[in-house]
């Protein structure tokens, strides 16, 4: 898809990061955006800042939907094609996420099954939702963002990463395995799995509004959460390659230098992906180019 002026986008997780960032962009060029998050506020001052450089006559679209509850992506999508006037979508970008769930021996059962499913189901039960609406459409295109942690399991060798990386591993998969069905089945839909490294959103602050106990995130932990946020790729930098990856209609599309250089470093040595070292395989990796 080389083009998208005129087509209409889903986007889950619109209201902060990268979602926020891939409805300004998608606007800016004409195409009509409709977004799901938790936080309506977020997702209005998305509306407000994609206002400032979407093109005359795009519709831009809210709904407030919990991503893993199947009833309520049903009903994002049926909101969709009512607000839209229209029984296609030409682009879905599952995108919504969570962090947390590290450890499975130590994390609680129902925190471990909140990330998973967030960003497993999330991107399953939208899949399930929209694709007879991107079946009808003349060109369409499925997005599954992904992680480095979907062919990396770790933060490092002294930090658990288990619901997270468990998910965007399933995410992987699945994005792989829809290529030959839809070459076979679909041929008119594409899939593209995004692969990001460190993006500087608000992940982290969210997930610890999700997570954190009745007295509220320790100033230490809030600090964490705005040192990634302040520290990453920009996200409009991260939306710009995802859509670049679009147009050439590549079904791996790593965001980030860090991305990349992690990826070659796991593929050279994929042994030594989970001892202490590998730290030093992806500064090689990224020296390398």
């Amino acid at each position: 898809m080389k083009d998208f002026s005129g087509k209409i986008a889903v986007v889950t997780g619109g209201g902060s990061g990268i979602g926020r960032a891939l409805v300004q962009a998608l606007t800016a060029e004409g195409c009509s955006v409709a977004m799901c998050d938790i936080r309506e506020a977020d997702m209005l001052e998305t509306v407000r800042i994609a206002e400032k450089t979407a093109v005359q006559g795009v519709r831009i679209t809210t709904f407030v939907a919990d991503v893993a509850q199947e009833k309520e992506t049903l009903a994002f999508r049926d909101h969709t094609g009512e607000q839209h006037e229209t029984d296609h979508v030409h682009l879905l970008f599952n995108n919504a996420g969570i962090g947390g769930g590290g450890s499975f021996i130590n994390t609680p059962r129902d925190q471990w099954e909140r990330t998973f499913a967030v960003c497993w189901y999330g991107v399953y039960y939208n899949a399930r939702a929209f694709l007879p609406m991107l079946l009808k459409a003349p060109e369409a295109h499925m997005i599954n963002v992904s992680s480095v942690n979907g062919f990396w399991a770790s933060l490092g060798p002294q930090t658990a990463h288990t619901a997270y990386s468990a998910a965007k591993f399933a995410v992987k998969g699945f994005t792989e395995a829809l290529i030959n069905d839809f070459r076979n089945n679909a041929p008119h839909v594409k899939a593209s799995v995004v692969m990001p490294g460190h993006i500087g959103t608000n992940i982290a602050i969210n997930s610890m509004s999700e997570f954190a106990p009745p007295e509220g995130a320790t100033a230490e932990a809030r600090a964490m959460g705005e040192a990634f946020r302040d520290n990453g790729l920009p996200p409009p930098e991260a939306a710009k390659i995802i859509l670049d990856g679009v147009r050439e209609e590549r079904w791996r599309i790593l965001v980030g230098p860090d991305a990349v250089a992690l990826d070659r470093a796991v593929r050279a040595h994929p042994e030594a992906a989970y001892e202490h070292g590998m730290a030093d395989l992806v500064a090689q990796a990224r020296a390398a180019g």
